[in-house]
């Protein structure tokens, strides 16, 4: 079997709700990302990849009917180039990737594009279809932006609270402080900031046509424990989840090419990081948060290493809470884990968060030496995916 090896990983900017991403359609924020990633790549023939596989977590509205092959098409690439989309809710660019791994290793395609897209501003509203036509009653139209929604009567209620009062949970179970939590989040802000500051993204984020966006939205420089402190809590009146201390809702795109060992002459470049290891887990829905500890575990064992190995890692900062008590539980230096920032300051749009924390932890193998690094994102309904990128730069 051949190994799958990272070669370029591009994004989009990621902007806030509602903000200056609001009027560019997911297809084409995924358009974007696809031209972005194949640009790092110019001698590339698009005609020789094999497939396409994109993550998107919502597909109730433009970024229906398989996302992926619309961005494809959108992207001027030949009509012969085949997509299909994979919705692993917030994971699934992550899984896009797994998958494009995968399809290499066994020698199905020499070369695959993976990616995802999100664009939660403009999640439509949906209605339930009534079985029967005309009903007398009221209906409610639903938000498709986040969470739960038409759930089945025979889900246990407590499997389907909301994901802040999940966290809430989560924190009272390892006795994470409120003080902890945004002492983490303001963290994650000033890492974000330098480093876009110091340049580190500049190579690694792709401009959207028509938008004056040239840094991530959500990044508030100058955030301190004691702003952050002064915020009511979002889920509970006591609780110690505040809109600053979790991940916001945004919009974006990420892309991620992937190859064979083989595939470097077509390519034109060298690879940067291979994939050494893969972990998939799952938990009791509420506890979802937590589910990356498992995942990294295995994802470690299959590389054949252990955490003492790992010098850079990456965990989607869905919540500070969950972030901490994946950190704890895995009892790595916090020094090394989301040093360039995470999605509390660069935002979560769920289908492109995968990509994001690949694009980011190649880039820091490159920038330390350091050869592992790991790269995790908990799911909601209790799931969690894991890589670990082996750095060949």
């Amino acid at each position: 079997m051949s190994s799958a090896f990272v070669y370029a990983a591009v994004r989009t900017p990621f902007g806030r709700f509602g903000g200056a991403l609001a009027e560019v359609r997911p297809d084409d924020l995924a358009a974007t990302a696809i031209s972005g990633v194949l640009a790092q790549a110019p001698g590339l023939d698009p005609a020789v990849i094999g497939d396409v596989v994109w993550g998107c977590a919502n597909q109730a509205g433009e970024d229906n009917r398989n996302v992926g092959r619309m961005g494809v098409l959108l992207a001027g690439l030949p009509v012969s180039v085949p997509a299909t989309t994979v919705n692993r809710l917030c994971g699934s660019s992550l899984d896009a990737a797994i998958i494009g791994s995968r399809t290499i290793e066994s020698g199905d395609a020499e070369v695959v594009l993976t990616g995802g897209v999100e664009s939660m501003t403009r999640a439509p509203w949906v209605l339930p279809k009534p079985s029967r036509a005309f009903p007398a009653g009221n209906v409610t139209a639903v938000s498709t932006t986040l969470g739960w929604r038409l759930v089945n009567d025979r889900m246990p209620v407590e499997w389907t609270v909301s994901l802040g009062e999940a966290n809430e949970l989560l924190g009272e179970r390892f006795s994470i402080s409120r003080e902890r939590q945004d002492e983490f989040a303001a963290r994650s802000h000033e890492r974000a900031d330098a480093a876009w500051r110091a340049g580190f993204y500049d190579d690694l984020v792709v401009p959207v046509d028509g938008v004056e966006l040239t840094r991530d939205e959500s990044i508030r420089p100058g955030s301190t424990v004691e702003r952050l402190a002064g915020l009511k809590p979002s889920f509970r009146p006591d609780g110690s989840i505040t809109a600053g201390n979790a991940s916001p809702l945004n919009d974006g795109a990420s892309a991620v090419l992937l190859g064979s060992e083989g595939a470097a002459a077509a390519i034109g470049r060298a690879p940067i990081a291979r994939i050494a290891g893969r972990g998939v887990s799952a938990v009791e829905p509420p506890m979802f948060g937590y589910a990356p500890v498992e995942a990294a575990e295995r994802a470690l064992a299959r590389a054949g290493i252990t955490w003492a190995d790992v010098s850079a890692v990456e965990l989607n900062e869905a919540f500070a809470v969950q972030s901490l008590a994946c950190v704890d539980a895995w009892k790595v230096d916090p020094e090394i884990v989301n040093a360039k920032g995470g999605a509390i300051a660069i935002g979560h749009p769920l289908g492109a968060s995968g990509g994001r924390v690949i694009a980011t932890l190649a880039a820091r193998l490159v920038e330390s030496g350091g050869r592992y690094g790991v790269a995790a994102i908990c799911i909601g309904v209790g799931q969690a995916l894991a890589l670990v990128l082996e750095n060949v730069s």
